[in-house]
Order: C-alpha cells, then structure tokens, then sequence
C-alpha cells in the first residue's frame, strides 16, 4: 500500500509505509508516543463521512505535515509542531506524514491510498 499525490496529470509517491489507523483506538493514539516516523511513513485515518477533524500534537515529540482531504481531494494542509500543534478543518480522511514530506502539496490537489 502507498500513498500517491496527483496534480497536473503528473503522480508521485507521498508514503510507500502506510498504516491505516481504522479502530477508535488506533484513531485516538495516532503517532502519540512514538519517538519518530521514517521518511516515506503515512498515517492515514479514515471516517467515511465529511465532518470536523482535529489533531493534536500532545505527546508528539517531532514535527509533522498534516493533510486533511474530502473524496481524495486536499482541502487543508498545515505543519504541526511537536508537543504543541494543533490543526482543524473538515474532511473524511486525514493523513499524517513527517515534516517536508507534503512541501510540494496544496489544495485541490488529490491524494489517494493505492493498494
């Protein structure tokens, strides 16, 4: 599984590593914990549905770049701080990759989880 950017007709590989964070607790834990992410490392969450979606960075300890997408489509993009992040916006799928990974990124780009 890989995570693929597209824009202009042209596609690149975002995250060749992904996990999918699809249980309540593997949504709530997200990289909390964790001492660091490889490059080329994508956690994506999954929720079916449009709707508010929040990120902390509570016991994160590194930077991150966060996207937030409705039907693959980038709808809000920010880099979150170690410890003190926080980001908001709508959408039904929020990926989270380590920080510079989503520079090239912007909205109304498409992101897609490739099998």
């Amino acid at each position: 599984m890989r995570l693929e950017h597209h824009r202009d007709g042209t596609r690149r590989t975002l995250a060749s590593d992904v996990d999918v964070a699809d249980t309540f607790l593997s949504k709530a834990r997200g990289l909390m914990f964790r001492r660091s992410v490889p490059d080329g490392y994508a956690l994506v969450f999954p929720f079916g549905e449009s709707g508010k979606r929040d990120l902390h960075m509570v016991f994160v300890p590194f930077d991150i770049d966060a996207l937030w997408l409705v039907d693959d489509e980038v709808v809000g993009k920010k880099r979150l701080r170690a410890w003190r992040g926080v980001g908001i916006e709508t959408a039904d799928t929020v990926v989270e990759l380590p920080a510079g990974a989503a520079d090239d990124v912007e909205s109304g780009d498409t992101v897609r989880l490739v099998e």
